[in-house]
């Protein structure tokens, strides 16, 4: 039982650390063109 004295907390942590990365790659321009990387690799 004492257990989940860790892991709650644990995965409210880990799920703002998810959110987080979800949210710098949005702003970052991760998903900004994503047709171009598939007609990429047909070019080369």
């Amino acid at each position: 039982m004492e257990i989940l004295y860790f892991l709650v907390p644990f995965s409210v942590v880990l799920v703002f650390f998810i959110l987080g990365g979800i949210w710098w790659a949005i702003h970052s321009g991760q998903f900004e063109d994503i047709e171009q990387e598939g007609e990429r690799i047909l070019k080369d």
